[in-house]
């Protein structure tokens, strides 16, 4: 059976809503993160990289959420969370996948956790990452809604995909900023509540026991 490591509300959320969308067994492991458990040799045997989440099907043991995507959707190509393989469509569904993991999440990384890009103590420091990564993020999020005012109802078009539930997840990390949320961009943000209302993203956030606004 799959076993997904997971910690509610990370990254690991989007492999979690494409398993309920796939709806194989599959086993959730909890990963206690507040207690510095992803940090720990038995969780570092599976990923050396110390971060969330890690998929383990068989004796395949996979880290980096977008290898993970691509994995999910290879092994259940019937629950159609993918393009073809060889078509115009799964070359942009490749380009999205990659822009979504190396862009956007990695600006929303800075975004969190700045101190992790200057000297120790230097909060000053800290607070002018944090404010451009900021700014690109919004900017990227404006890239998003310009790319869905153009089709829809989801990212792709007609047909909802796996880079559905990552744009979801990554843009549900903003929920929170004092201004230029995901949500309250005119296209964005009734794209994500068409997401939100899919029963296996539902599942997903009961799983998680995640708390309101979803989005």
């Amino acid at each position: 059976m799959i076993e997904l490591h997971h910690y509610p509300g990370t990254a690991a959320m989007v492999p979690h809503i494409l398993l309920e969308e796939i709806g194989a067994p599959y086993r959730r492991v909890h990963v206690d993160r507040p207690a510095n458990e992803h940090k720990q040799p038995p969780y570092l045997q599976l990923n050396p990289n110390g971060l969330i989440p890690v998929l383990v099907d068989g004796d395949l043991v996979l880290y980096e959420t977008a290898a993970i995507v691509l994995h999910l959707c290879d092994r259940q190509p019937r629950a159609g969370l993918a393009p073809a393989v060889g078509t115009d469509q799964r070359s942009h569904f490749y380009k999205w996948l990659v822009w979504a993991t190396n862009t956007l999440q990695a600006t929303l990384m800075a975004y969190f956790y700045p101190e992790r890009w200057v000297d120790p103590g230097n909060a000053e420091g800290a607070a002018q990452v944090r404010r451009q990564a900021q700014a690109r993020v919004a900017g990227m999020l404006d890239q998003l809604d310009a790319q869905l005012a153009a089709g829809g109802p989801w990212f792709l078009g007609p047909q909802y995909s796996a880079v559905d539930a990552y744009l979801w997840t990554l843009c549900r990390w903003t929920r929170n900023f004092s201004a230029d949320r995901a949500r309250d961009r005119p296209h964005l943000g009734p794209y994500l509540q068409r997401v939100l209302e899919r029963p296996a993203v539902q599942r997903a956030i009961a799983n998680e026991k995640l708390q309101p606004p979803y989005v």
